[in-house]
């Protein structure tokens, strides 16, 4: 008992000596934040400084935006009113959050923030007396809509002599608070431009040692640099190199100052234009950089291998599948032959992947925003393939031979003829297979464009691995070989039936090339298919005048010229009318409108819940989606029943907007489905292959937030 009395006697004397506590106003309600200035002292001494801060308690899913705001929004700002001979310096920002509104990058802060100011106390201020201190503070506070917001703060604080102590509540915190914020000095940074873009390199004590997984730099000034894009990482020994997109149009920077946030931990750096240390790159990116794709580089390459299996099985690839059985059946039973043609199919497959990645990269290293399937973004290149298609299928109905008929194949060893023809199938296997994106393959080749040169080929050589594995294990084991029926007349009919699916190909690229170009081209393409089949005609000709030992040298030489003249006639180039998916229309019942980045925020501000659907009329996974799930009447009613607003963004010709959005989402190709919530939130991905219950479905949810 005695002890406890003891005890509450040097309480009470401890109380009366100290400073009282700050007289706090109320904190002012301003419609989504409760706001108020705080102080880390009990009280002030003259000639010292004092800590305040000014405290923001955020509704929930409401937000307000740091010194650089992103894409869009303000940042918070005070207006002081000061005693004379008191001044206020500037507000020291807390670490940024990220926010990704639609197609826009945002930098801000939620629930509860503390922004720290010191405040300098003039050597005139008497102890003894109160002062007030008096901030105007003004916000943008936004949710799906924005709303201005403002409120008059003030804090009375008692001028002591000698030390004041802490401020047992609100001490700790903005000391925290200002421990938390970025520091200049820690680490070391320099700015290179090149063709890739804007690198970042960054070096010090903190972050060496290339551990280095969650990095992003957040710029002071907005408008250097693309906020939304992806920041490629490359790790170092001494430190980690970003490679950023800049602004399109604006000027290369002279420097480039802001915050780096590595692994949590935030650095303030100031980069100056030179040389990138050598110690800030070489180790690549960290493994956990490969999340979609299951886990580094080896985990993109596992997914890319899964997707090169399933891509055979994808409609756009089943023409070719059409040529490789003729081929296969034709050397089932000479063991040699059929390796040397799996061997040689293999090659054409690898060699086709690894130039249209390089040629990928090279594309988008020099600034064009392309991805998987490019190539058929241009109508000269549909239109030779679509004359490709035509012609393959002429010769397997047999209106004109390339090297011998089926029916002797598989006598001897394989020719070298037989050999290019594989090659040469693989390739052709590679081009038309690009529309198509397997499941597996979007994660990983989402990720392989944000790598270095060296793990994005590494990753297609995955893809082409097993898109070529089929074939290639069946061409090598002869268990399966055995199974096959022996060559002999019935492969000469084989052929000419396997024809009809390169026709129904060739159909399908003029319907891309229409959709894509107008009906000027698909009239241009029409007539060149009729100039190439009049020549396909003539080599048949003459290939049976040579058979019967009389000349025919003119006629194919007439059927040459005819077969180039066409082909001219197709791939001009000319101006290119726009896609019929463009506008907005009706699919099957379905009412839908353009995609663009403003529509898509405006519906969203609105509230309302929102479908994109990232197409192109090349795309046979697409099409088939469009015919399969959308154009259903149980897709029309949901989206009828939700007021969902159904959204088309079409990729059939090139368009850097939408490449941007698919690299945000980790997709390096079509189709991307994504569902926004009435309401707000992060937009929901949907499996590439849908049925009519799962985009009802996922409308409905949606819609109700």
């Amino acid at each position: 008992m005695f002890n406890r009395l003891l005890a509450g006697l040097v309480a009470l004397v401890a109380l009366s000596v100290l400073p009282p506590s700050p007289s706090l106003a109320a904190p002012v309600r301003s419609g989504h934040i409760e706001s108020e200035l705080v102080s880390a002292s009990r009280g002030v001494s003259p000639g010292g400084e004092v800590r305040l801060a000014l405290r923001q308690k955020i509704d929930k899913d409401w937000h307000t935006y740091w010194r650089n705001s992103g894409d869009s929004g303000a940042p918070t700002e005070l207006a002081w009113t000061l005693p004379p001979g008191w001044s206020a310096g500037e507000l020291v920002w807390a670490p940024p959050a990220r926010t990704l509104v639609g197609p826009l990058m945002n930098y801000g802060y939620s629930g509860e923030v503390l922004l720290p100011v010191t405040v300098r106390v003039p050597a005139s201020a008497r102890p003894g007396s109160q002062v007030t201190l008096s901030a105007k503070a003004a916000f943008l506070v936004c949710s799906d809509v924005c709303i201005p917001e403002d409120a008059d703060l003030s804090i009375t604080l008692d001028v002591v002599s000698g030390p004041t102590p802490a401020d047992p509540v609100w001490g700790p915190r903005i000391e925290a608070a200002l421990a938390a914020a970025p520091r200049p000095g820690q680490v070391q940074a320099a700015l290179a431009t090149g063709p890739s873009g804007l690198r970042l390199a960054a070096t010090g004590a903190p972050i060496a040692g290339g551990g280095a997984r969650a990095v992003y730099f957040f710029p002071y000034v907005g408008g250097v640099i693309d906020h939304a894009a992806s920041q490629a990482l490359d790790r170092g020994p001494e430190g980690l190199t970003l490679t950023l997109k800049p602004t399109p149009g604006a000027a290369a920077p002279t420097s480039l100052s802001g915050v780096l946030e590595v692994d949590g931990k935030f650095y303030e750096v100031d980069a100056r234009p030179g040389p990138v240390p050598a110690g800030a790159s070489g180790l690549g990116p960290p493994p956990a950089a490969a999340q979609a794709a299951g886990g580094g580089l080896l985990g993109a390459i596992a997914f890319a291998f899964l997707g090169g299996l399933i891509l055979n099985l994808m409609p756009c690839v089943f023409p070719i599948l059409a040529m490789k059985a003729a081929s296969l059946a034709g050397h089932g039973h000479d063991r040699r032959a059929s390796r040397f043609q799996g061997l040689a199919f293999l090659a054409g497959v690898m060699a086709t992947f690894l130039g249209l990645a390089a040629l990928l990269l090279v594309v988008r290293a020099g600034g064009a925003a392309v991805g998987w399937g490019f190539q058929l973004q241009s109508p000269p290149v549909v239109s030779a393939l679509a004359l490709l298609m035509l012609a393959v299928g002429l010769n397997m109905s047999g209106l004109f031979e390339i090297g011998s008929s089926l029916q002797g194949v598989g006598a001897g060893a394989a020719s070298r003829g037989g050999g290019l023809g594989a090659f040469l199938t693989g390739a052709l296997a590679v081009v038309v297979a690009a529309p198509c994106t397997a499941p597996f393959m979007a994660p990983a080749l989402g990720w392989a464009m944000t790598q270095p040169p060296a793990a994005s080929l590494a990753v297609f050589a995955g893809l082409g691995l097993g898109f070529a594995a089929p074939f290639t294990l069946a061409a090598l084991v002869p268990g399966l070989l055995s199974r096959l029926p022996r060559p002999g007349p019935w492969m000469e009919t084989f052929r000419r039936v396997l024809a009809f699916p390169m026709y129904g190909a060739a159909g399908w690229l003029a319907w891309v090339l229409a959709v894509q170009a107008g009906p000027d081209l698909l009239a241009r393409l029409l007539a060149a298919a009729v100039a190439l089949a009049f020549a396909c005609w003539l080599a048949g000709l003459a290939q049976a005048r040579s058979a019967q030992g009389r000349p025919a040298r003119l006629q194919g030489l007439v059927a040459l010229l005819v077969a180039v003249l066409a082909v001219a006639v197709a791939v001009w180039p000319s101006a290119a009318e726009p896609s019929a998916l463009a506008g907005s229309g009706e699919s099957g019942g379905l009412a839908y409108e353009a995609y663009s980045p403003e529509r898509l925020a405006a519906l969203r501000a609105e509230g309302k819940a929102v479908f994109v659907n990232y197409t192109a009329a090349w795309c046979v996974t697409c099409q088939v989606n469009e015919r399969v799930a959308f154009s259903t009447r149980t897709a029309a009613d949901a989206f009828k029943s939700s007021g969902t607003v159904y959204l088309k963004a079409d990729w059939t010709r090139r368009d850097s907007v939408i490449a941007e959005d698919l690299a945000r989402f980790g997709m390096a190709g079509v189709p991307l489905y994504l569902v926004y919530p009435a309401g707000g939130g992060e937009p929901k991905i949907l499996p590439q292959i849908l049925t009519p219950d799962i985009v009802a479905r996922a409308v409905k949810e949606a819609a109700r937030g």
